[in-house]
């Protein structure tokens, strides 16, 4: 059988949100909530997206990424940010207000009973609120994805959703698939800046585009 038009090396079908945005839209949200991995475009790389535990787990499979390490949460608005956290830093709080929608991510203290489990730091949760009309629509719908940059641990993160498809799905050694993919034109972008509230001061775990 011939792989569907607009699929990569048999992968799924790119489905351009720039033509199609409500087909995007709901098969990504059919997608993730059925427990799948969605490759969505954001304000400053691709990424993959999951909505579920399991999937969560599949992303880790997929960038053969370490379990220990942490995956960020996005989510549609500052309220969303909220309810995965135990509280919010007023230092963070300004930040995001300043700076969200957009490249930062803030490191809050996680509420162990609400939102993904994203592997690493237990009692930490990063969270963004991407400057991305269309994924914010995304997130508003389904609630906020654990998302991380689209691409194999520690390698450079392919600006175009082809190329992402290309560069995840040869040579995998399980059956994990990305299960949807969105392409919203190239993101050519820098990742986001990170920061956290410790020992009583403001501290940027991950230089980015935000000069703080």
């Amino acid at each position: 059988m011939s792989p569907p038009a607009g699929s990569v090396g048999g992968g799924p079908e790119l489905i351009d949100l720039r033509v199609e945005p409500q087909r995007a839209l709901e098969e990504a949200a059919a997608a993730l909530r059925a427990g799948g991995v969605v490759l969505v475009p954001t304000d400053t790389v691709y990424g993959l997206a999951a909505l579920t535990s399991e999937a969560e787990e599949d992303l880790f499979v997929l960038k053969a990424r370490p379990d220990d390490r942490s995956i960020a949460v996005l989510v549609a608005d500052r309220p969303a940010a909220e309810s995965l956290a135990e509280s919010v830093p007023p230092a963070l709080a300004e930040l995001m207000d300043r700076h969200w929608p957009g490249p930062l991510t803030v490191v809050l203290p996680r509420r162990r009973s609400a939102g993904p489990q994203v592997g690493g730091d237990l009692d930490t949760v990063g969270v963004r609120c991407p400057d991305h009309p269309w994924l914010c629509r995304l997130l508003a719908e389904v609630g906020p994805l654990a998302t991380t940059s689209a691409n194999r641990h520690a390698q450079q993160t392919p600006t175009n959703a082809s190329e992402v498809l290309a560069a995840l799905t040869p040579d995998l050694e399980s059956d994990v698939r990305i299960a949807a993919a969105i392409d919203g034109g190239p993101c050519t972008g820098e990742a986001s800046t990170v920061v956290a509230w410790q020992e009583g001061q403001l501290k940027i775990l991950r230089p980015g585009p935000l000069d703080l």
